[in-house]
Protein backbone atom coordinates (compact mmCIF):
# COMPACT_ATOMS: atom_id res chain seq x y z
CA UNK A 1 0.00 0.00 0.00
CA UNK A 2 1.09 3.83 -0.57
CA UNK A 3 3.99 4.91 -2.95
CA UNK A 4 7.00 6.82 -1.87
CA UNK A 5 5.39 10.73 -0.86
CA UNK A 6 6.45 13.16 -3.73
CA UNK A 7 7.58 15.37 -0.67
CA UNK A 8 10.47 13.12 -0.38
CA UNK A 9 11.76 14.71 -3.90
CA UNK A 10 13.06 18.10 -3.27
CA UNK A 11 15.13 19.93 -5.85
CA UNK A 12 19.24 20.34 -5.46
CA UNK A 13 20.66 23.17 -3.85
CA UNK A 14 23.53 24.81 -5.25
CA UNK A 15 26.23 25.41 -2.55
CA UNK A 16 30.03 27.09 -2.93
CA UNK A 17 32.81 25.71 -4.60
CA UNK A 18 35.67 24.16 -2.98
CA UNK A 19 39.33 24.36 -3.35
CA UNK A 20 40.85 21.35 -2.08
CA UNK A 21 40.59 17.90 -4.27
CA UNK A 22 40.66 13.63 -3.79
CA UNK A 23 40.13 11.09 -6.22
CA UNK A 24 36.34 9.80 -6.44
CA UNK A 25 37.51 6.06 -7.07
CA UNK A 26 38.07 4.38 -4.24
CA UNK A 27 41.22 2.67 -3.43
CA UNK A 28 40.81 0.46 -0.34
CA UNK A 29 38.38 0.47 2.24
CA UNK A 30 38.11 2.96 5.01
CA UNK A 31 35.99 3.69 7.96
CA UNK A 32 32.45 5.08 7.11
CA UNK A 33 31.81 8.33 9.24
CA UNK A 34 30.05 11.98 8.70
CA UNK A 35 32.06 15.38 8.83
CA UNK A 36 31.89 17.60 11.94
CA UNK A 37 30.76 20.36 10.97
CA UNK A 38 27.57 22.11 9.38
CA UNK A 39 26.61 24.32 6.71
CA UNK A 40 24.53 27.36 6.44
CA UNK A 41 21.61 27.33 4.45
CA UNK A 42 22.84 28.20 1.25
CA UNK A 43 20.88 30.33 -1.38
CA UNK A 44 19.01 28.56 -4.25
CA UNK A 45 21.51 28.82 -7.74
CA UNK A 46 20.46 31.21 -10.25
CA UNK A 47 22.01 30.36 -13.74
CA UNK A 48 21.81 33.00 -16.53
CA UNK A 49 22.04 32.08 -19.80
CA UNK A 50 21.93 33.61 -23.19
CA UNK A 51 18.64 34.13 -24.84
CA UNK A 52 19.08 33.88 -28.45
CA UNK A 53 15.90 36.16 -29.80
CA UNK A 54 12.40 34.87 -30.94
CA UNK A 55 12.61 33.70 -34.41
CA UNK A 56 10.86 35.85 -37.02
CA UNK A 57 8.92 33.22 -38.61
CA UNK A 58 9.26 34.43 -42.41
CA UNK A 59 11.05 31.55 -44.45
CA UNK A 60 8.71 28.63 -45.63
CA UNK A 61 11.74 26.94 -48.02
CA UNK A 62 14.80 25.87 -46.73
CA UNK A 63 16.38 27.05 -50.41
CA UNK A 64 19.39 29.13 -50.08
CA UNK A 65 18.48 31.26 -53.20
CA UNK A 66 15.17 31.76 -52.10
CA UNK A 67 16.43 32.91 -48.54
CA UNK A 68 19.01 35.55 -49.84
CA UNK A 69 15.72 36.71 -51.90
CA UNK A 70 13.82 37.67 -49.23
CA UNK A 71 16.98 39.14 -46.85
CA UNK A 72 17.10 41.40 -49.73
CA UNK A 73 13.85 42.48 -50.25
CA UNK A 74 14.43 43.47 -46.59
CA UNK A 75 17.43 45.44 -46.81
CA UNK A 76 15.55 47.14 -50.24
CA UNK A 77 12.88 48.53 -48.11
CA UNK A 78 13.07 51.58 -46.51
CA UNK A 79 11.65 50.30 -42.92
CA UNK A 80 14.62 47.72 -43.07
CA UNK A 81 15.79 47.27 -39.26
CA UNK A 82 19.76 47.40 -38.83
CA UNK A 83 20.02 46.37 -35.48
CA UNK A 84 22.17 42.55 -34.78
CA UNK A 85 18.40 41.33 -32.99
CA UNK A 86 16.44 41.57 -36.33
CA UNK A 87 19.22 39.57 -38.26
CA UNK A 88 19.74 37.44 -35.81
CA UNK A 89 15.92 36.29 -35.59
CA UNK A 90 16.47 35.67 -39.55
CA UNK A 91 19.52 33.97 -39.22
CA UNK A 92 17.36 31.90 -36.54
CA UNK A 93 14.41 31.69 -38.66
CA UNK A 94 16.46 30.31 -42.16
CA UNK A 95 18.27 27.60 -39.27
CA UNK A 96 15.38 25.71 -38.35
CA UNK A 97 14.55 24.75 -41.56
CA UNK A 98 17.96 24.25 -43.41
CA UNK A 99 21.53 23.11 -43.14
CA UNK A 100 24.18 24.39 -41.21
CA UNK A 101 26.29 24.85 -44.42
CA UNK A 102 23.61 26.56 -45.77
CA UNK A 103 22.89 28.89 -42.44
CA UNK A 104 26.47 29.39 -42.81
CA UNK A 105 26.13 30.85 -46.43
CA UNK A 106 22.78 32.91 -45.30
CA UNK A 107 24.95 34.31 -42.92
CA UNK A 108 27.55 35.26 -45.34
CA UNK A 109 25.61 36.99 -47.57
CA UNK A 110 24.05 39.05 -44.92
CA UNK A 111 27.31 40.37 -43.84
CA UNK A 112 27.96 40.99 -46.91
CA UNK A 113 24.88 42.35 -48.33
CA UNK A 114 24.85 44.67 -45.45
CA UNK A 115 27.69 45.53 -44.33
CA UNK A 116 26.62 47.71 -40.94
CA UNK A 117 25.50 44.15 -39.55
CA UNK A 118 28.03 42.34 -37.49
CA UNK A 119 27.89 39.50 -36.28
CA UNK A 120 27.82 38.98 -32.36
CA UNK A 121 27.93 36.32 -30.35
CA UNK A 122 24.19 34.91 -30.17
CA UNK A 123 24.84 35.11 -33.46
CA UNK A 124 26.92 32.14 -33.68
CA UNK A 125 25.41 30.47 -30.56
CA UNK A 126 22.32 30.24 -32.99
CA UNK A 127 24.61 28.06 -35.73
CA UNK A 128 25.86 26.23 -32.65
CA UNK A 129 22.83 24.92 -31.77
CA UNK A 130 21.71 24.23 -34.35
CA UNK A 131 24.71 21.90 -35.02
CA UNK A 132 24.15 20.32 -31.63
CA UNK A 133 20.39 18.98 -32.42
CA UNK A 134 20.30 18.67 -36.07
CA UNK A 135 19.77 15.39 -37.52
CA UNK A 136 22.68 16.13 -39.47
CA UNK A 137 24.93 15.98 -36.84
CA UNK A 138 24.49 12.50 -35.19
CA UNK A 139 27.27 11.04 -36.54
CA UNK A 140 30.70 9.79 -34.77
CA UNK A 141 32.20 12.82 -35.04
CA UNK A 142 31.70 16.80 -33.99
CA UNK A 143 33.03 18.16 -37.02
CA UNK A 144 29.65 20.31 -38.06
CA UNK A 145 30.35 22.34 -34.23
CA UNK A 146 34.09 22.20 -35.32
CA UNK A 147 33.26 24.30 -38.38
CA UNK A 148 30.89 26.55 -36.43
CA UNK A 149 33.62 26.93 -33.54
CA UNK A 150 36.43 27.44 -35.79
CA UNK A 151 34.39 30.26 -37.79
CA UNK A 152 33.35 31.83 -34.91
CA UNK A 153 36.92 32.29 -33.45
CA UNK A 154 38.18 33.46 -37.06
CA UNK A 155 35.75 36.12 -37.32
CA UNK A 156 37.20 37.52 -33.79
CA UNK A 157 34.78 36.10 -31.52
CA UNK A 158 36.25 33.88 -28.87
CA UNK A 159 33.89 31.00 -27.66
CA UNK A 160 33.57 31.60 -23.50
CA UNK A 161 31.47 29.82 -20.32
CA UNK A 162 28.25 30.61 -22.09
CA UNK A 163 29.11 29.02 -25.19
CA UNK A 164 29.87 25.75 -23.88
CA UNK A 165 26.99 25.67 -21.81
CA UNK A 166 24.87 26.53 -24.59
CA UNK A 167 26.62 23.64 -26.26
CA UNK A 168 27.16 20.85 -23.92
CA UNK A 169 23.17 22.11 -22.82
CA UNK A 170 21.79 21.21 -26.51
CA UNK A 171 24.14 18.32 -26.80
CA UNK A 172 22.72 16.87 -23.78
CA UNK A 173 18.88 17.56 -24.69
CA UNK A 174 19.49 15.49 -28.31
CA UNK A 175 21.06 12.55 -26.54
CA UNK A 176 24.56 13.23 -27.07
CA UNK A 177 25.87 13.04 -23.68
CA UNK A 178 29.45 11.17 -24.68
CA UNK A 179 29.70 14.00 -27.44
CA UNK A 180 29.40 16.60 -24.62
CA UNK A 181 32.12 15.22 -22.52
CA UNK A 182 34.21 15.15 -25.64
CA UNK A 183 33.35 18.80 -26.48
CA UNK A 184 33.58 20.02 -23.25
CA UNK A 185 37.19 18.76 -21.92
CA UNK A 186 38.35 19.97 -25.89
CA UNK A 187 37.01 23.49 -25.43
CA UNK A 188 38.36 23.66 -22.13
CA UNK A 189 42.36 22.69 -23.21
CA UNK A 190 41.22 25.22 -25.97
CA UNK A 191 38.83 27.86 -25.14
CA UNK A 192 37.85 28.22 -21.95
CA UNK A 193 36.47 25.64 -18.57
CA UNK A 194 32.80 25.30 -18.34
CA UNK A 195 31.06 26.66 -15.03
CA UNK A 196 30.31 24.98 -12.25
CA UNK A 197 26.53 25.39 -13.34
CA UNK A 198 27.25 23.43 -17.01
CA UNK A 199 29.77 20.93 -14.74
CA UNK A 200 26.59 20.02 -12.70
CA UNK A 201 24.30 19.70 -15.59
CA UNK A 202 26.51 17.13 -17.43
CA UNK A 203 27.17 14.86 -14.29
CA UNK A 204 24.15 14.59 -13.94
CA UNK A 205 23.06 13.47 -17.07
CA UNK A 206 26.01 11.18 -16.98
CA UNK A 207 24.92 9.40 -14.20
CA UNK A 208 21.11 8.91 -15.90
CA UNK A 209 22.64 6.68 -18.42
CA UNK A 210 26.62 5.93 -17.81
CA UNK A 211 28.46 3.52 -15.11
CA UNK A 212 29.08 5.01 -12.24
CA UNK A 213 33.04 4.14 -12.55
CA UNK A 214 32.80 6.64 -16.05
CA UNK A 215 31.39 9.69 -14.42
CA UNK A 216 34.28 9.37 -11.30
CA UNK A 217 36.86 9.11 -14.49
CA UNK A 218 35.32 12.52 -16.17
CA UNK A 219 35.44 13.99 -12.98
CA UNK A 220 38.95 13.03 -11.75
CA UNK A 221 40.06 14.31 -15.45
CA UNK A 222 38.07 17.39 -15.35
CA UNK A 223 39.52 18.02 -11.75
CA UNK A 224 43.38 16.60 -12.69
CA UNK A 225 43.44 18.11 -16.26
CA UNK A 226 41.72 21.53 -16.37
CA UNK A 227 41.02 22.41 -12.48
CA UNK A 228 37.54 22.23 -12.88
CA UNK A 229 36.64 20.81 -9.24
CA UNK A 230 33.28 19.33 -8.00
CA UNK A 231 31.21 20.86 -5.38
CA UNK A 232 28.87 19.78 -2.81
CA UNK A 233 26.10 20.05 -5.29
CA UNK A 234 27.70 17.38 -7.06
CA UNK A 235 28.22 15.29 -4.30
CA UNK A 236 24.90 15.43 -3.63
CA UNK A 237 23.39 14.51 -7.52
CA UNK A 238 26.31 11.40 -7.04
CA UNK A 239 25.07 10.61 -3.41
CA UNK A 240 21.39 10.92 -4.81
CA UNK A 241 22.27 8.38 -7.79
CA UNK A 242 23.80 5.35 -6.10
CA UNK A 243 20.84 6.04 -3.28
CA UNK A 244 18.33 5.62 -6.09
CA UNK A 245 20.37 1.94 -6.97
CA UNK A 246 20.54 1.11 -3.30
CA UNK A 247 24.23 1.04 -3.22
CA UNK A 248 24.07 3.18 0.33
CA UNK A 249 27.86 1.76 1.25
CA UNK A 250 28.80 3.85 -1.70
CA UNK A 251 27.03 6.95 -0.28
CA UNK A 252 28.27 6.58 2.91
CA UNK A 253 31.82 6.77 1.12
CA UNK A 254 31.13 9.60 -0.73
CA UNK A 255 30.10 11.68 2.55
CA UNK A 256 33.71 11.03 4.16
CA UNK A 257 35.27 12.73 0.70
CA UNK A 258 33.01 15.77 1.87
CA UNK A 259 34.62 15.44 5.12
CA UNK A 260 37.86 15.07 3.37
CA UNK A 261 37.54 18.38 0.73
CA UNK A 262 35.67 20.67 3.84
CA UNK A 263 32.31 20.27 3.04
CA UNK A 264 29.55 20.66 5.45
CA UNK A 265 26.52 18.48 4.15
CA UNK A 266 23.29 20.10 4.88
CA UNK A 267 20.09 18.84 5.36
CA UNK A 268 18.87 18.07 2.31
CA UNK A 269 22.19 15.71 1.81
CA UNK A 270 21.27 13.86 5.07
CA UNK A 271 17.72 13.77 3.57
CA UNK A 272 18.89 11.72 0.48
CA UNK A 273 20.89 9.17 2.71
CA UNK A 274 17.76 8.60 4.74
CA UNK A 275 15.63 8.73 2.18
CA UNK A 276 17.69 5.78 0.40
CA UNK A 277 17.68 3.65 3.88
CA UNK A 278 13.88 4.00 4.00
CA UNK A 279 13.57 2.57 0.43
CA UNK A 280 15.03 -1.05 1.53
CA UNK A 281 12.87 -0.54 5.18
CA UNK A 282 16.52 0.17 7.25
CA UNK A 283 14.91 1.89 9.42
CA UNK A 284 17.74 1.32 11.83
CA UNK A 285 20.34 3.27 10.02
CA UNK A 286 17.65 5.98 8.92
CA UNK A 287 17.96 6.64 12.60
CA UNK A 288 21.26 6.80 12.77
CA UNK A 289 21.84 9.34 10.13
CA UNK A 290 19.12 11.08 11.88
CA UNK A 291 20.91 11.32 14.91
CA UNK A 292 24.21 12.19 13.81
CA UNK A 293 22.30 15.17 11.41
CA UNK A 294 21.81 16.25 15.05
CA UNK A 295 25.01 15.69 16.33
CA UNK A 296 26.72 17.68 13.92
CA UNK A 297 23.81 20.65 14.08
CA UNK A 298 22.20 20.46 11.28
CA UNK A 299 18.42 20.97 11.73
CA UNK A 300 15.91 18.41 10.69
CA UNK A 301 12.89 20.32 8.53
CA UNK A 302 9.53 18.60 7.62
CA UNK A 303 10.92 16.46 4.62
CA UNK A 304 13.55 14.77 7.20
CA UNK A 305 10.33 14.06 9.63
CA UNK A 306 8.53 13.09 6.69
CA UNK A 307 11.13 10.64 5.15
CA UNK A 308 11.99 8.64 8.47
CA UNK A 309 8.50 8.25 9.69
CA UNK A 310 7.27 7.01 6.01
CA UNK A 311 11.00 4.72 6.52
CA UNK A 312 9.43 3.36 9.97
CA UNK A 313 6.60 3.04 9.02
CA UNK A 314 7.11 0.85 5.81
CA UNK A 315 9.49 -1.50 8.03
CA UNK A 316 6.63 -1.81 11.14
CA UNK A 317 8.34 0.21 13.66
CA UNK A 318 4.96 1.97 13.84
CA UNK A 319 5.54 3.15 17.49
CA UNK A 320 8.58 4.85 16.50
CA UNK A 321 7.33 6.95 13.72
CA UNK A 322 4.26 8.21 16.01
CA UNK A 323 7.11 9.57 18.91
CA UNK A 324 8.50 11.21 15.52
CA UNK A 325 5.20 12.89 15.05
CA UNK A 326 5.51 14.08 18.38
CA UNK A 327 8.87 15.47 18.10
CA UNK A 328 8.36 17.12 15.12
CA UNK A 329 5.51 18.89 16.35
CA UNK A 330 7.85 20.00 19.45
CA UNK A 331 9.86 21.66 16.53
CA UNK A 332 7.41 23.39 15.33
CA UNK A 333 7.07 21.54 12.11
CA UNK A 334 3.37 20.86 11.82
CA UNK A 335 2.32 17.35 10.29
CA UNK A 336 1.07 17.65 6.51
CA UNK A 337 -1.22 14.89 5.08
CA UNK A 338 2.52 13.20 3.90
CA UNK A 339 3.11 12.44 7.27
CA UNK A 340 -0.29 11.67 7.83
CA UNK A 341 -0.36 9.39 5.36
CA UNK A 342 2.60 7.77 5.60
CA UNK A 343 1.70 6.52 9.51
CA UNK A 344 -1.57 5.42 7.94
CA UNK A 345 -0.02 2.96 5.98
CA UNK A 346 2.17 1.91 8.60
CA UNK A 347 -0.49 1.05 11.12
CA UNK A 348 -2.77 -0.60 8.25
CA UNK A 349 0.15 -3.08 7.68
CA UNK A 350 0.39 -3.93 10.89
CA UNK A 351 -3.90 -4.49 11.39
CA UNK A 352 -4.39 -1.47 12.88
CA UNK A 353 -6.84 -0.16 10.79
CA UNK A 354 -9.15 1.39 13.32
CA UNK A 355 -6.63 3.50 14.71
CA UNK A 356 -5.47 4.49 11.29
CA UNK A 357 -9.29 5.79 10.77
CA UNK A 358 -9.03 7.53 14.04
CA UNK A 359 -5.46 9.06 13.10
CA UNK A 360 -7.74 10.32 9.80
CA UNK A 361 -10.07 12.48 12.29
CA UNK A 362 -7.41 13.82 14.19
CA UNK A 363 -5.86 14.85 10.98
CA UNK A 364 -9.22 16.85 10.16
CA UNK A 365 -9.23 17.90 13.48
CA UNK A 366 -5.94 19.52 12.85
CA UNK A 367 -7.20 21.71 9.16
CA UNK A 368 -5.01 18.85 7.50
CA UNK A 369 -7.25 17.82 4.30
CA UNK A 370 -6.64 14.25 3.64
CA UNK A 371 -5.88 13.50 -0.54
CA UNK A 372 -6.53 10.80 -2.51
CA UNK A 373 -3.23 9.03 -1.60
CA UNK A 374 -4.64 8.72 2.15
CA UNK A 375 -8.23 7.29 0.97
CA UNK A 376 -6.55 4.84 -0.75
CA UNK A 377 -4.30 3.68 1.95
CA UNK A 378 -7.29 3.39 4.28
CA UNK A 379 -9.56 1.83 1.83
CA UNK A 380 -6.67 -0.66 1.12
CA UNK A 381 -6.14 -1.53 4.64
CA UNK A 382 -9.98 -1.42 5.52
CA UNK A 383 -10.37 -3.94 2.76
CA UNK A 384 -7.16 -6.55 4.30
CA UNK A 385 -9.26 -6.47 7.36
CA UNK A 386 -12.55 -7.22 5.76
CA UNK A 387 -14.06 -4.19 7.47
CA UNK A 388 -16.43 -3.31 4.11
CA UNK A 389 -18.99 -1.11 5.82
CA UNK A 390 -16.74 1.30 7.16
CA UNK A 391 -14.54 1.19 4.35
CA UNK A 392 -18.10 1.97 2.14
CA UNK A 393 -18.79 4.95 4.52
CA UNK A 394 -15.30 6.07 3.99
CA UNK A 395 -15.28 5.95 -0.08
CA UNK A 396 -18.50 7.37 0.51
CA UNK A 397 -16.87 10.39 2.56
CA UNK A 398 -14.08 10.50 -0.77
CA UNK A 399 -17.08 11.07 -3.07
CA UNK A 400 -18.37 13.80 -1.16
CA UNK A 401 -14.68 15.45 -1.42
CA UNK A 402 -14.86 14.70 -5.18
CA UNK A 403 -11.71 12.92 -5.08
CA UNK A 404 -10.73 9.87 -7.49
CA UNK A 405 -9.08 6.61 -6.25
CA UNK A 406 -6.36 5.59 -8.58
CA UNK A 407 -6.98 2.73 -10.74
CA UNK A 408 -5.59 -0.25 -9.05
CA UNK A 409 -7.30 0.78 -5.82
CA UNK A 410 -10.65 0.64 -7.85
CA UNK A 411 -9.65 -2.85 -8.73
CA UNK A 412 -8.64 -3.72 -5.48
CA UNK A 413 -11.62 -2.51 -4.00
CA UNK A 414 -14.74 -4.19 -6.60
CA UNK A 415 -12.85 -7.17 -6.41
CA UNK A 416 -13.00 -7.00 -2.16
CA UNK A 417 -16.43 -6.84 -2.47
CA UNK A 418 -17.44 -9.04 -5.01
CA UNK A 419 -15.56 -11.83 -2.55
CA UNK A 420 -17.92 -11.36 0.01
CA UNK A 421 -20.66 -11.17 -2.13
CA UNK A 422 -21.58 -7.57 -2.30
CA UNK A 423 -22.04 -7.11 -6.13
CA UNK A 424 -24.36 -4.51 -5.55
CA UNK A 425 -22.13 -1.95 -4.09
CA UNK A 426 -19.48 -3.12 -6.55
CA UNK A 427 -21.30 -2.06 -9.32
CA UNK A 428 -22.02 1.11 -7.85
CA UNK A 429 -18.31 1.66 -7.47
CA UNK A 430 -17.62 0.57 -10.52
CA UNK A 431 -20.28 3.37 -11.94
CA UNK A 432 -18.50 6.02 -9.79
CA UNK A 433 -15.37 4.91 -11.19
CA UNK A 434 -16.85 5.38 -14.97
CA UNK A 435 -18.58 8.83 -14.57
CA UNK A 436 -15.97 10.22 -12.91
CA UNK A 437 -13.50 9.03 -15.78
CA UNK A 438 -11.18 7.74 -13.33
CA UNK A 439 -10.71 4.86 -15.77
CA UNK A 440 -8.82 6.33 -18.44
CA UNK A 441 -7.25 2.97 -20.05
CA UNK A 442 -9.60 1.03 -21.49
CA UNK A 443 -8.37 -2.23 -20.47
CA UNK A 444 -8.97 -1.60 -16.19
CA UNK A 445 -12.23 -0.68 -17.91
CA UNK A 446 -12.87 -4.49 -19.61
CA UNK A 447 -11.05 -5.91 -16.81
CA UNK A 448 -13.13 -4.53 -14.34
CA UNK A 449 -16.40 -5.19 -16.15
CA UNK A 450 -15.74 -8.86 -16.78
CA UNK A 451 -14.91 -9.44 -12.99
CA UNK A 452 -18.15 -8.29 -11.95
CA UNK A 453 -19.92 -9.73 -14.61
CA UNK A 454 -18.32 -13.25 -13.67
CA UNK A 455 -18.84 -12.71 -9.92
CA UNK A 456 -22.28 -11.93 -10.60
CA UNK A 457 -22.68 -14.87 -12.75
CA UNK A 458 -21.05 -17.28 -9.82
CA UNK A 459 -23.22 -15.97 -7.26
CA UNK A 460 -26.61 -16.61 -9.18
CA UNK A 461 -25.30 -20.21 -9.52
CA UNK A 462 -24.82 -20.44 -5.94
CA UNK A 463 -20.70 -20.49 -5.97
CA UNK A 464 -19.33 -19.69 -2.24
CA UNK A 465 -16.00 -17.76 -2.30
Amino acid sequence: MGKIPPSFRSALSNPNLIHRSSSLIPSSPKPHHFPNKTRKPHQKQQKQQSQSPKPVSVFKSPNLQDAKSIFNSFVNSSNAPIDSRFHNSLLQSYASISTINDSIAFLRHMTKTHPSFSPDKSTYHILLTHCCKSTDSKDSTLSLIHQTLNLMVSDGVSPDKGTVDLAVRSLCTADRVDDAVELIKELSSKHCSPDIYTYNFLVKNLCKCRTLSLVYAFIDEMRTEFDVKPNLVTYTILIDNVCNTKNLREATRLVDILEEEGFKPDCFLYNTIMKGYCMLSRGSEAIEVYNRMKEKGVEPDLITYNTLIFGLSKSGRVSEAKKLLRVMAEKGHFPDEVTYTSLMNGMCRKGETLAALALLEEMEMKGCSPNTCTYNTLLHGLCKSRMFDKALELYGAMKSDGLKLDMASYATFVRALCSVGRIADAYEVFDYAVESKSLTDVAAYSTLESTLKWFKKAKEEGLKF
